[in-house]
């Protein structure tokens, strides 16, 4: 039994929400390798861009909250590299 179109066009949800600000692209600082393969000098860079950006003004409150607790982990991942340096050198003066 052949069964009947319907006529009526059914709506394209495809088409993006005019109503979505769409996510900004990100930063060069923030496209570099994931924090667990990250160098001090990496690290200490992105944690400038980040810095930066949060000093411009220019981000939504959504976007400057996400920032600072990247910029957060970033001081956290510089001060445990400058904390294993300390302890390097101290081991080495004590040696």
């Amino acid at each position: 039994m052949a069964t009947a179109r319907s006529s009526k066009k059914t709506e394209d949800t495809s088409a993006p929400d005019p109503t979505t600000v769409p996510e900004p692209a990100p930063a060069p600082e923030e496209t570099i390798a994931p924090e667990e393969t990250l160098t001090y000098e990496q690290a200490r860079d992105e944690l400038i861009g980040v810095v930066n950006r949060l000093e411009s003004g220019g981000e939504s409150l959504a976007e400057s909250m996400e920032l600072f607790k990247r910029g957060e982990h970033l001081a956290k991942l510089c001060e445990q590299y400058l904390a294993d340096a300390r302890a390097t050198v101290d081991a080495a003066k004590e040696g």
